[in-house]
């Protein structure tokens, strides 16, 4: 009874399992294929380094 259970759970959830890896999967390639920079934080500089003697 309860594997019949189970069974019937995991059936059920398989369609839904798979549309978020493909949407998960969709989200990660649009991030990776983007062109735009990185974002820089709040206030970040960057600030060139001296040579020192």
């Amino acid at each position: 009874m309860a594997t019949d259970a189970a069974i019937f759970v995991s059936k059920r959830l398989q369609r839904v399992v798979s549309a978020l890896l493909c949407l998960f999967a969709a989200q990660l390639l649009l991030a990776v294929a983007s062109c735009e920079p990185e974002q820089v934080a709040m206030g970040a500089t960057r600030v060139p380094l001296a040579n020192q003697p």
